[in-house]
């Protein structure tokens, strides 16, 4: 059973997990759900560099998929080299987890696509492993909306925290007036 310490967010043990914005991908996905989607992952990016929270990110066989997305690149941490992947699981892929825990992440904040897919096994993994996952519904996407909803329901009943971009932002936040909390506001409107 979770406990309210585990619904919580705490800054200074919380990764941002993308996975898989490429560009073979993002063109396929639901064309209903793309905007607001990269949206909010752009917003959660601007709330990671302003608090400085770890970000890690992965490819699914870049080869055949392409690259990050040029605005998700754009705002990624300087340096951050993407996690290439055949496994459907970041966690699966060789290094993620140990970088995950060097980091002391012990919560992450989880986006991408696909959500029935690559989303999903590397949430129940990463549940699996001890680590509380919060997914933003607004940060996932599918091919088909049916998916992207099967994704998320399987993923809550195996104890992942579906929640919101919005939510996540001011849960982090935790109050108002803050310089921090002026910059997102404005990002959030």
């Amino acid at each position: 059973m979770k406990t309210l310490h585990d619904f919580s967010l705490d800054r200074r043990k919380t990764a941002l997990v993308l996975v898989d914005f490429q560009e073979k991908l993002f063109a396929a996905m639901d064309p209903q759900r793309k905007e607001a989607t990269l949206r909010n992952t752009l917003i959660l990016l601007d709330l990671a560099r302003l608090m400085k929270l770890p970000v890690l990110h992965s490819e699914q066989y870049p080869e055949g998929l392409g690259r990050t997305i040029q605005p998700v690149r754009e705002k990624l941490p300087e340096g951050a080299a993407p996690f290439e992947k055949l496994e459907f699981s970041c966690w699966a892929t060789q290094g993620f987890a140990q970088q995950f825990r060097f980091l002391g992440a012990r919560a992450a904040i989880l986006i991408g696509m696909e959500c029935h897919v690559c989303v999903l096994q590397s949430g129940l993994d990463m549940l699996r492993e001890g680590v509380t996952v919060h997914v933003p519904r607004d940060g996932v996407i599918s091919r088909t909306e049916e998916n992207r909803v099967t994704g998320l329901e399987v993923m809550d009943r195996a104890g992942v925290l579906v929640t919101s971009a919005e939510t996540v932002v001011f849960q982090l936040l935790e109050r108002a007036g803050t310089s921090e909390f002026k910059t997102m506001a404005k990002l959030v409107k």
